[in-house]
């Protein structure tokens, strides 16, 4: 449907245009205005890409949410009604898209760290240290064990425990706008990011 940018910034700010100036988009494309749901698609296209990068950290995943996301975008605009902010309306969408996600990875329990780049396949843990051709090779070795160790940890958690816990810390959002995103409290939120912060101890233990 759409094309999803090649490059992504960094962080997840709000694009800064008055909130009438949004408004009016989001009305225009409600009434029809295709013109104004393609400005509307620009304004959160690198901030979507970058939620479904960082909980999937597969870019053929991420884009398959991208466009899924804005495709369900489009056809429910109608049905928003104005009593929470778009944004946030928006990546409660593309959350929900990687919680489903997530959880059919759980299903068939194939979460790999090979991701597709422009040159083939790339091993995300056996390049954790490139950049540093002469790093020690022991510590090369120890950074990809624990990379692995980690990817191993995450992908033990429970879906909605890992979402929590990489827009905790991979976003840096806040508990009470994680919560919003997935549809429960600050506190439920909280707790949440709790189990996984446990969880996540007692498998890196050896590391620590």
């Amino acid at each position: 449907m759409y094309e999803a940018a090649e490059t992504v910034s960094a962080g997840l700010a709000v694009p800064l245009l008055a909130t009438t100036d949004e408004a009016s988009l989001i009305r225009a494309a409600q009434k029809g205005d295709q013109d104004a749901f393609e400005r509307l698609v620009r304004m959160y296209d690198h901030s979507v890409l970058r939620i479904a990068m960082n909980l999937l950290r597969s870019p053929e995943e991420a884009r398959d949410v991208y466009q899924e996301a804005f495709l369900k975008v489009y056809k429910n605009l109608n049905n928003f009604r104005f009593d929470c902010s778009f944004h946030t309306w928006l990546y409660r969408i593309v959350t929900n898209i990687c919680l489903d996600h997530l959880r059919r990875r759980k299903v068939r329990k194939e979460e790999s760290t090979v991701v597709e780049t422009p040159d083939g396949l790339l091993d995300r843990v056996s390049q954790l240290e490139e950049g540093a051709p002469h790093a020690d090779p022991e510590r090369q070795m120890w950074n990809s064990e624990l990379a692995g160790k980690i990817s191993g940890a995450l992908s033990a958690l429970t879906p909605r425990e890992r979402t929590v816990f990489e827009l905790r810390h991979y976003e840096g959002l806040r508990l009470r706008a994680i919560g919003e995103m997935i549809g429960t409290t600050e506190e439920a939120a909280k707790n949440c990011l709790f189990r996984a912060t446990q969880k996540m101890r007692a498998s890196l233990e050896a590391f620590v």
